[in-house]
């Protein structure tokens, strides 16, 4: 049996707890993997509200992103063998002593790179990533980043830095040294928030990465230089209004391998703010669904 932390019904955190299942078995193409971290997320809580659809079989098991070891392969699979250190989304809830990976999905840890930091890299920071890829800006321009302060911000900010943009980011201003830190600006949000940007940028920024949707990314778009140059990871109906465009995920492990080759080089520091046992699982998807979570939070696990 393996230990896992899900729930069983759709709704609040009232069905959630632990449960004892047994350990999942890798069929074609994938990877069994002892796990030994995975990332607190805010779509774990929105997969178990059902905001997600609720097609997902209970109970289920939270988590989507892990790094651990290879204790089996699967049938197809190359490339890989038991005693592997890899990291990739979980096929079967990261949560858990065990899990399963999609082989052609997964990529080896570097050894520089530890398993807690390879753990949150498959969902926010490979989603900025993509989204920062997506926007392909020059050198030079500027990106704006709406909900700068989070986990995929922060990651989306580091990687813009290191592409040579200039980067402002819409945060509290009790986030405002965290945000210099990261080496962007801050730009507090809410009500006039294009004429700030506009005090920072006289000519508007080049493009804009947005982390928040709704009238949040309505009112910043009015401070683009171009119209419609716009990326959400969020909200697909905003973009599309605003005549930009919904993130573009890869999926690949290029993109994992490109991201744990940043943290080993000291490209980027994915900014983890706390770890916790899996016996502590429900306080740190508290921390992360009440929204107070600064950067990456993460589960430690064998």
């Amino acid at each position: 049996m393996s230990k896992a932390f899900g729930f069983k019904e759709f709704g609040g955190p009232e069905s959630q707890g632990f449960l004892d299942r047994p350990t999942p078995v890798p069929g074609p193409g994938q990877l069994l993997v002892a796990v030994r971290a995975a990332g607190v997320n805010p779509i774990d809580w929105k997969i178990r509200q059902g905001f997600m659809g609720t097609e997902l079989p209970l109970p289920a098991v939270y988590g989507v992103e892990v790094a651990g070891v290879v204790q089996g392969v699967g049938r197809g699979v190359e490339g890989f063998a038991v005693g592997d250190e890899v990291f990739g989304s979980a096929l079967a809830g990261g949560y858990a002593e065990h899990t399963l990976l999609a082989a052609d999905h997964a990529a080896r840890k570097p050894a520089g790179v530890s398993f807690v930091q390879a753990a949150v890299l498959p969902v926010a920071a490979a989603t900025a990533y993509d989204g920062v890829l997506q926007l392909a800006l020059e050198p030079g321009q500027t990106l704006l980043i709406l909900g700068i302060a989070g986990g995929l911000g922060t990651a989306a900010a580091q990687i813009a830095r290191g592409s040579g943009l200039t980067v402002l980011g819409t945060a509290s201003d009790a986030n405002r040294g965290f945000v210099e830190s990261l080496g962007a600006t801050q730009v507090r949000y809410g009500e006039g928030v294009a004429e700030r940007i506009r005090a920072v940028a006289p000519g508007g920024v080049d493009g804009i990465l947005d982390l928040i949707g709704g009238a949040d990314a309505r009112a910043a778009a009015e401070a683009l230089a171009t119209p419609g140059r716009l990326v959400s990871v969020v909200d697909p109906v905003t973009a599309t209004d605003l005549d930009g465009a919904f993130v573009r995920r890869s999926g690949t492990a290029a993109t994992l391998d490109a991201l744990a080759a940043l943290v080993a080089a000291g490209g980027l520091d994915p900014h983890i703010t706390a770890t916790y046992p899996l016996e502590q699982a429900a306080e740190a998807l508290a921390v992360v669904e009440a929204g107070h979570a600064r950067g990456k939070l993460v589960l430690e696990i064998g």
